[in-house]
């Protein structure tokens, strides 16, 4: 029986009774909270524990997909190994990280067997970059522009100079504060980040909601580093929603299914996000990327990201 404080990935692996590279992406997405000692990743059994509990209530999305029997395993390509002959093959190469592009990915495997389809999980920001450098042909976003109040297409046309685009999109939602439950600290919008007692939970940069977070911080005219936790960063809605749960931030952003499967948080909507797919014209009229919009267009499509990501989907498909 192990029962040290601290753990290696080995021992983790044992307890949770998965691979040591899944203990590893846990880590990475912020899922398993891990420490340092010398070269090696050590992780407390108190956070092994809160991990096997937080497990008990999956994330909504991830329960819907499990009952319609649509796998969430990702064929995944380090960007490293992103060459040219690959790009220029048949191959699909979509980068982002929401449950949506999961299910994308199940249609496409289902209806076109033929089209090997990759991942990779970079946030907004960085997939467009990686889409202009040929890195991967797909790229999805949520990026908002405060000074327009619009998404995405103001970053798209900066960072794609002199390559035309289409962008089409996905879905709509709500994106808002993650509380604690009984909103403790009376917490109602934007402008609480100015306080001295609130402590958040951030995301990586180059996410989507990261962006939102420094655009309404560069309009309030606020510094990040005032911000208690602002220098924390987590990969996912869920590791932010667990962080908020736990009473170690007061609150957390990102989109209102992020947090329904976590105890103890409370949702406030504040905005209406645009989640759009990003891809070079060029490519629009190769068989890969017909398939794609073809998926998009259909309501079986439109129906299961509605239920696992509570996107409205009146505009799904829609050429922006």
């Amino acid at each position: 029986m192990i029962d040290r404080e601290l753990l290696d990935v080995q021992e983790v692996a044992v307890i949770l009774k998965i691979a040591r590279n899944t203990v590893y992406e846990l880590i990475k997405r912020g899922e398993l909270n891990c420490s340092k000692v010398g070269k090696q990743m050590r992780v407390s059994q108190a956070e092994v524990d809160a991990y096997l509990q937080r497990s008990k209530g999956k994330s909504a999305a991830n329960t819907w997909l499990e009952q319609n029997n649509v796998s969430t395993r990702r064929s995944q390509l380090p960007l490293q190994t992103a060459r040219d002959d690959i790009i220029k093959g048949s191959e699909l190469i979509i980068c982002g990280q929401d449950v949506s592009l999961d299910i994308l990915v199940s249609h496409l495997n289902t209806k076109y067997e033929n089209i090997p389809v990759y991942r990779s999980h970079l946030g907004s920001y960085n997939g467009i970059y990686a889409l202009y450098q040929g890195k991967v042909n797909v790229a999805t976003a949520h990026l908002w522009d405060g000074d327009e109040d619009a998404y995405n297409l103001t970053y798209i046309k900066k960072m794609m100079p002199g390559i035309p685009t289409v962008v089409v999109r996905i879905g709509q939602r709500k994106e808002g504060f993650y509380i604690q439950e009984g909103n403790p600290k009376s917490i109602v919008g934007w402008l609480d980040l100015k306080r001295n007692d609130i402590t958040i939970a951030n995301r990586e940069k180059g996410s989507g909601v990261r962006v939102l977070l420094d655009e309404r911080l560069r309009l309030m005219g606020i510094s990040g580093e005032t911000i208690n936790g602002y220098n924390s960063e987590f990969k996912t809605h869920l590791a932010v929603a667990t962080q908020v749960s736990g009473g170690l931030a007061d609150l957390g952003i990102g989109s209102e299914k992020g947090c329904q499967s976590m105890t103890g948080v409370s949702f406030i909507p504040l905005q209406t996000e645009c989640y759009d797919l990003v891809i070079k014209k060029s490519d629009v009229d190769k068989p890969q990327f017909e398939a794609m919009l073809d998926v998009m267009l259909h309501d079986d499509f439109k129906n299961d990201i509605q239920k696992a990501a509570g996107f409205d989907v009146s505009q799904t498909g829609k050429i922006i």
